[in-house]
């Protein structure tokens, strides 16, 4: 089902999409005046109000069956500035709102103000970063413009890099650096890109220039450039260097975010900026080339994951491997072909699954590192009998990986496979299997040594309200597999048709 297009007008509900990025920016700043330990009751207060915001904008997106906009002051593109909302927007704002306040309240335990001290540093720097990833990501969804989502995406580099390094350990400072590095790098060449296209059309805002971008040199030159720099932020292989070290040694719940929600924000702009600003240029060989280098990360990764001996690093690049998935429905979702609208739910189904199911594996590696004092594979012989509510959510968070049924991540990949095969291009199905059988190997290094019946004491059992919020990620991942027909058509509102066919 193909959208209209976008209209320029404000829409009815319209008003709640500057809601959703206002909320955790008032947080912001009620944190900063109030400080201290009020930091995390602000916090925590207002994530079910943006959960409810989200939820209220996915209604009315369902209702009208149109895309919901907002425009800034009454001012239309070009003068003014437009906020959009369809249905990969909307699901990316329920995510990211469930994923953030479940990442928040597992914090607390690790991020609460001491007794007896005002204010300290690392957990008011923590709770004040987590909003902005909120509010960034919130703007990354929602921006119709693409000088202004290049300040949303800055906005989230400067709030995720700081996460990585905030317990100030010498192996985390180094690899927030190296993580801020590729992203600086890759802003640099975003923006040129987006003065490309201001120059040669006069405008940035992304239903505009849909109507008005030709194949020409100067849009193929701002396009490869914008797609480089966004592809560095999202960590494709081989430009994924920046991204095991950093989620392996950040705060769990910190990786928990920064692998499921922020490396998903610059995913969302290449589709934007493919589907959405250049659905009229033809781009058989750009989808190629992302197809293939998605390949080359599921099947690199995979192997990589196989050969660490930390539980941690194994996410990271297990991580590494799933986002390549997402760059296979790009050859897929071309032309009027019956298989365009599997691949677009399967792309996205793919990027909501491994979002909850790579949370909750990084809230179960955190609490098994902090009940045993490592995170060392080799040594989690027999966590299974102390820790079993932790290695239930790791182990179906990882079915969720493999492709099993009846997790989301069957059904997204399903969906990929069979717009694969109908499109006559089995080789990205191959490539999924092949992913499959290896994520089955690397997660089985982890719980054949866990489900043994060695005895292991534990140097303090963990709490079973953290367990229970990895636990609800997990369940949430294989529950997306039983979504019905209608949340399908719901992904579809907003949808444009992209020129070309399969390649």
């Amino acid at each position: 089902m193909n959208a209209a297009p976008i209209a320029s007008a404000s829409t009815a509900g319209g008003s709640l999409l500057w809601l959703a990025i206002i909320l955790p920016v008032v947080g912001i700043l009620a944190s900063l005046l109030s400080g201290g330990r009020h930091a995390e009751r602000i916090a925590l207060l207002l994530m079910p109000t943006g959960f409810g915001i989200a939820i209220a904008i996915a209604i009315f997106l369902w209702r009208s069956g149109q895309p919901l906009v907002y425009v800034i002051g009454g001012f239309n593109p070009p003068l003014g500035i437009a906020l959009r909302a369809d249905g990969f927007s909307a699901v990316m704002l329920v995510t990211t709102a469930l994923i953030v306040a479940a990442a928040g309240f597992y914090a607390r335990a690790i991020f609460a103000t001491p007794p007896g001290i005002t204010e300290a540093r690392a957990p008011l720097t923590f709770w004040i970063l987590l909003q902005a990833i909120w509010a960034s990501l919130n703007l990354v969804f929602l921006g119709g413009d693409l000088f202004n989502l290049y300040v949303a995406i800055e906005l989230l580099t400067f709030a995720a890099v700081p996460l990585v390094c905030l317990d100030s350990r010498a192996e985390t400072i180094s690899a927030a650096l190296r993580y801020l590095l590729f992203a600086l790098c890759g802003s640099v060449f975003y923006l040129l890109g987006v003065a490309l296209l201001y120059g040669a059309y006069g405008t940035l805002d992304i239903v505009l220039l849909s109507d008005r971008v030709s194949s020409e040199p100067v849009v193929w030159v701002a396009a490869g450039l914008m797609t480089a720099g966004l592809l560095a932020k999202t960590a494709l292989f081989p430009l994924h260097l920046w991204l095991p070290p950093a989620h392996a040694n950040a705060p769990a719940a910190c990786s928990a975010v920064l692998s499921a929600l922020v490396v998903k924000g610059s995913f969302f702009l290449i589709v934007r900026l493919w589907f959405g600003v250049l659905p009229n240029v033809p781009h058989e060989a750009v989808s190629f080339i992302l197809a293939a280098l998605g390949s080359a990360a599921i099947l690199f990764g995979s192997v990589l994951a196989l050969q660490q001996e930390r539980l941690k690093l194994l996410i990271a690049y297990s991580t590494v491997a799933q986002i390549g998935y997402l760059f296979l429905m790009f050859p897929l979702v071309q032309g009027p072909n019956l298989w365009v609208a599997e691949a677009w739910s399967g792309g996205i189904m793919q990027t909501l699954s491994h979002a909850f199911a790579k949370a909750a594996m990084f809230l179960a590696a955190g609490l098994i590192a902090e009940s045993l004092g490592h995170d060392r594979i080799r040594d989690l012989r027999g966590i299974g009998a102390v820790m079993p509510m932790t290695l239930f959510a790791f182990g179906l968070g990882g079915l969720s990986l493999m492709g099993l049924p009846p997790s989301g991540g069957f059904l997204a990949k399903w969906l990929l496979l069979k717009a694969s095969i109908e499109a006559g291009r089995p080789i990205w199905g191959a490539v999924m299997l092949s992913g499959g059988l290896l994520a089955a190997g690397y997660l089985y290094r982890v719980l054949a040594p866990a489900l043994s019946s060695d005895i292991l004491h534990l140097k303090a059992p963990p709490r079973r309200s953290r367990e229970a919020v990895a636990l609800a990620l997990a369940l949430t991942a294989i529950a997306l597999g039983f979504a019905p027909k209608a949340f399908f058509d719901f992904l579809q509102i907003g949808r444009v048709a992209v020129a070309g066919g399969s390649s």
